[in-house]
This record gives C-alpha cells, structure tokens and sequence, in this order.
C-alpha cells in the first residue's frame, strides 16, 4: 500500500519529487484498522518547486484509488522552501502524512 501512495503522489507532483523517507506505522480504532505513512519529498529547481506548491495544494482534496484500501486522511505536516542563490538551486521539501485504512 506504501508503494501505491507513492505513485499516487509522484502523479500529483508530475513525477519531479525526490523520495527522502517513508515511514510506516500501525494505526487502529474499535472499528478500523491500517496504518499512517508519511512521506518526506524534496522538489528542486523552480520546476520542481511549483510542482511541490502544486502537490501542496491538490493533497487534501484529492481523492486517492487504491485497491481494498480507503485514505481517510491526506495533509501536509510540514514545508521548507529554501531559495537558490545562483549556486544552488531553489528547494522545497514537503512531508505529507496519510492515514490508509483497511476497506473491507
């Protein structure tokens, strides 16, 4: 399920996201059950960075297709946008934390 998360938010980030981590763990309530991933992406160059504004943007609105799986919660946690300077280039680096539950 991990994996298809990331496919879903390469699409959404048209695929010029770097993966940094992921990290998965066990979530459950009396009724539910599956896990919260979280997801840490570096965007660079101003290409990259409009695509993570965009990611940003179009995360908690998305509605996600993942066999026998259901993303109750989608949100970004936290962003950094570092400008370039000539040298470097400009980055953004999203983490997105994704609660994917168990669709029995």
């Amino acid at each position: 399920a991990g994996n298809a998360l990331l496919a879903a938010l390469t699409e959404l980030s048209d695929g010029r996201g770097q993966l940094l981590v992921h990290t998965e763990a066990p979530w459950s309530s009396a009724t539910f059950s599956g896990a919260r991933h979280t997801f840490e992406i570096a965007f660079l160059g101003n290409t990259g960075v409009a695509a993570g504004e965009a990611l940003i943007a179009a995360l908690p609105d998305h509605e996600f297709t993942i066999a026998g799986q259901l993303v109750a919660e989608a949100n970004v946690t936290f962003a950094e946008s570092r400008p370039g300077n000539g040298v470097t280039l400009p980055e953004l680096t999203v983490t997105c934390e994704l609660l994917l539950l168990e669709d029995s």
